[in-house]
């Protein structure tokens, strides 16, 4: 189980039971996903109705998952070739890049393509790195596809879609 019974405060504690970073981010990623796609936290993204758009949001949200961590979560690390969202290690050894995009970025094909790559050889990254875009309406999402198909990474586990659209989750005694 990823819960424990080690903190006075709380009924259980957050602890993931991981061999390296990469698995221990990305069950946090997974975890995030979750929480926009169906317990509501999509609704953190809208103001009014509208939805924000800020990477940082994303970003900050993330963060809030690394609660008792034995990893070094640290955000816009700069190694020499600009700021990477997120990068998780542990030692020198072992080390996971996270980027966080929108699906509406203008430069989501060039990032995808390229941006990573170079963080990774900047960092010293041992895992591989983890992509995540957030996407507010079908449209974005089929944007994000085509340019995940058009290079060949539809079916790359470490690029992590999440659905943010208020449209498609009805309350379940809607549904």
């Amino acid at each position: 189980s990823i819960f424990c019974s080690s903190v006075s405060f709380m009924p259980c504690s957050f602890r993931i039971a991981s061999k390296t970073t990469y698995e221990d981010t990305f069950a946090r990623v997974m975890f995030l996903k979750d929480v926009i796609e169906n317990k509501d936290g999509y609704k953190v993204f809208y103001d009014g109705g509208l939805p924000l758009r800020r990477e940082v949001d994303l970003q900050l949200f993330f963060r809030l998952t690394w609660f008792a961590s034995v990893s070094d979560v640290n955000r816009e690390v700069d190694n020499g070739r600009g700021p990477v969202d997120y990068k998780v290690s542990y030692g020198s050894k072992d080390a996971t890049l996270v980027e966080f995009k929108l699906a509406s970025n203008s430069q989501l094909k060039r990032n995808l393509e390229r941006q990573v790559e170079i963080y990774e050889k900047a960092s010293d990254a041992t895992n591989p790195s983890i992509k995540v875009i957030l996407y507010f309406s079908e449209s974005e999402l089929n944007k994000t596809n085509a340019i995940l198909k058009e290079l060949k990474l539809q079916d790359n586990k470490n690029i992590v879609l999440i659905d943010a659209r208020k449209d498609n989750k009805p309350s379940a005694s809607k549904a």
